[in-house]
């Protein structure tokens, strides 16, 4: 838990939206002041929040504990005075634009200065509400989407006169209360909603045209998308009256392609859901899938072209805010470019205001995929920040990555400016280790030697990390994983907030640990401890890791960049110098020790340990693959006394061996799905 005390939210309306977001803001240490008109509001909107709390329960992700502290840190009151010191307050109000501005006309006048006001409209633009006020400057959307206290989207969304320095502070607010924020431009519908909402407005048309049903669209929607509910179940489950309302709302600004379809209209006036009843009529389902697929596919390249957002932020939002499985651009490229563009074709000969974008048009006279950028480098001053950018694989490692990251790290190593790369990740993971799907992918097609390659490539960029003439540091505001942890132990210098931890889980899905992690946290902390680490999967929370000497500072989150300065002035360490270990660690280290580590790989309590650690320890790695146990204790002693291009070889030897066990598929495949059961082959 981030303890905030010293920053205050507060958040105007208390229905389904600002009773989430007031929850979402507490559960992650923020005080929050949540404000309505009524004393019968504020009591519903508490009520929804204790009923989310106590479902989170039922789910074992709060305490009794946790929830008293969480309601503990909100003020619900009809007082907005109580807003006038709030570091940022965040309307959400119904979409009446009277009533925005009237909310912010009394906010403008009762808080103080610096207070940054945000909306989380959904209907209106962002500069429509600002200009109202006396600090358009310190102006912005947070778009927020439902459930905002279990969905990671945050649009954030500045207008014309928004400064930076309030963009910014906005952005490291969304990064404390956990979300993934992608930044858009303020046009109509933002980004996901500007392709969302025609897809819920064509369905209704395909429908009112009257050569399919409402089942038939809803399968056909699960199925272009991947997701749980098809359009006309979203619109019965969010209010037909949003879906009427957000398409009024892009019809006036963008015209007849975007505006309300007439049936939508009626059934709103109806005031009743849709009925979902009847029969799929399975020979249609390809049609209406295409013309889902023009509609959205065109919409997302149009709002790319004008620069509302990146293409990756497009994406990205379809993925983490609504839940598809892939991004617009990421369809794109499996249909391939030729059929998107006849698929949008086919939508823009129906709709005359709607042309095919030129971005579709110029790709396909390139005629390839579209490519996606997943990390940036940023220089301030002589610092290169090298951003992992993929926080809906929690920025998991696969070729293009690890591409990219080299791409940019040798641009940094040239750039004579530069005196220190720091290295982190979007959201709060730091790397999540390497992609899964890359393994699963190249075993299934029986190329490991595919991931034996890329392992050596890594391994190499590493090593450059590592010995690098500039100072590498890595920050970790959140887990690092696996490859994760073990590219943080490449770097010279890590520095972490106190949610972060390390850990080396590989021998939990039937492997080993293979970029080094083993080696650089053997000679970093002694063997005992790096079999330990790797053999239970056991966190290294940044308290241990410092204590340990692993990592180099801690960092409160607000105070991130102060903290690397220091680190920075400090000089380069010397990761690898002798070192006392800490008492309490003393006993683990007892644990693991050659003469009783036989005993712990067979299943036996050595002799002269403490049998409650050894059982505990036991269990755990009860849980892990038999052979990767074996394979990670053997590389382990094997690199004792080697120099690290000759360690890095025998990790390397055994690599084709692990991804070849039947173990290492049962493993790799069961991640999301159920615990794997392991039979040692």
């Amino acid at each position: 838990m981030v303890h905030l005390g010293e920053m205050k939210v507060g958040v105007v309306g208390a229905g389904n939206m600002g009773s989430g977001i007031a929850q979402k803001y507490a559960q992650e240490g923020f005080p929050v002041v949540l404000v309505d008109v009524s004393e019968a509001m504020i009591d519903r909107g508490l009520g929804i929040i204790k009923r989310f709390l106590e479902e989170g329960k039922e789910r074992g992700l709060f305490s009794d504990t946790d929830i008293r502290e969480i309601l503990g840190r909100i003020t619900a009151t009809t007082e907005l005075e109580l807003l006038a010191d709030a570091d940022l307050v965040v309307e959400a109000v119904f979409e009446d634009r009277k009533v925005k501005k009237e909310v912010f006309q009394n906010l403008d006048r009762i808080c103080g200065p610096e207070t940054i006001f945000a909306t989380n409209t959904s209907s209106f633009l962002v500069n429509e509400l600002a200009e109202g006020t006396s600090r358009p400057q310190r102006f912005l959307g947070l778009h927020y989407f439902y459930h905002p206290a279990k969905n990671r989207l945050l649009e954030v969304i500045p207008h014309e006169s928004t400064e930076e320095r309030y963009l910014q502070k906005a952005l490291l607010i969304a990064k404390l209360h956990g979300k993934i924020a992608i930044c858009v431009k303020d046009r109509p519908g933002f980004a996901v909603n500007r392709f969302f909402v025609p897809y819920l407005n064509e369905a209704v048309r395909l429908l009112g045209e009257g050569w399919t049903n409402i089942p038939t669209i809803d399968e056909a929607g699960r199925r272009a998308f991947q997701t749980a509910m098809g359009p006309f179940e979203l619109m019965n489950l969010t209010g037909i009256p949003i879906a009427y309302h957000s398409t009024r709302a892009l019809g006036e600004k963008l015209g007849p392609f975007y505006d309300t379809a007439p049936l939508l209209q009626a059934q709103m006036e109806k005031n009743e859901k849709w009925d979902l009843t009847g029969e799929v009529e399975e020979a249609k389902i390809k049609e209406v899938v295409d013309r889902i697929y023009g509609v959205c596919l065109g919409v997302a390249a149009k709002l790319v072209e004008e620069g509302v957002a990146s293409l990756e932020d497009t994406d990205r939002g379809a993925k983490i805010g609504l839940r598809w499985a892939r991004g617009p651009f990421e369809i794109m490229n499996a249909l391939g470019v030729e059929k998107t563009y006849e698929l949008v074709a086919k939508i823009a000969e129906r709709y005359a205001d709607f042309p095919v974008p030129s971005l579709l048009t110029r790709q396909k006279v390139l005629g390839r995929p579209f490519s996606f950028r997943y990390v940036f480098k940023q220089v301030d001053g002589d610092i290169a920040y090298i951003t992992i950018n993929r926080p809906e694989a929690m920025n998991a490692l696969n070729e293009a990555v690890f591409n990219q990251l080299e791409e940019l790290f040798l641009a940094a190593e040239d750039d004579r400016d530069v005196r220190v790369v720091v290295f982190m990740g979007t959201g709060k993971t730091f790397v999540a280790g390497a992609d899964i799907g890359y393994f699963v992918e190249k075993i299934k097609e029986k190329r490991i030697e595919d991931i034996v390659e890329f392992t050596k490539k890594a391994h190499a960029f590493l090593l450059r990390v590592e010995n690098s003439p500039k100072f590498t540091i890595a920050l970790l505001e959140g887990p690092a994983l696996g490859g994760g942890t073990e590219f943080a132990l490449a770097c010279q210098a890590i520095v972490a907030t106190p949610q972060a931890y390390l850990s080396l889980p590989e021998t939990g899905i039937g492997i080993y640990p293979g970029l080094g992690g083993m080696l650089r946290l053997s000679r970093q902390v002694g063997p005992e401890l790096a079999k330990y680490y790797t053999f239970t999967g056991e966190k290294i929370t940044a308290h241990d890791g410092f204590e340990l000497g692993i990592i180099r500072a801690i960092a409160e989150p607000t105070k991130v960049k102060e903290t690397l300065q220091d680190v920075i002035e400090a000089g380069r360490p010397d990761k690898y110098r002798r070192r006392e270990i800490p008492e309490r660690f003393l006993r683990i280290v007892q644990l693991f020790t050659a003469e009783k580590i036989g005993d712990l790989l067979a299943g036996k309590v050595p002799n002269g340990v403490e049998e409650e650690i050894a059982k505990r320890v036991l269990k755990l790695m009860g849980f892990k693959a038999p052979l990767a146990l074996k394979r990670a204790n053997e590389i382990i002693d094997l690199e004792q006394g080697k120099d690290f291009n000759e360690a890095i070889e025998v990790e390397l030897s055994y690599l084709k061996e692990i991804f070849s066990t039947t173990d290492a598929w049962e493993g790799l495949t069961s991640i999301g799905k159920k615990r794997p059961v392991f039979v040692g082959k």
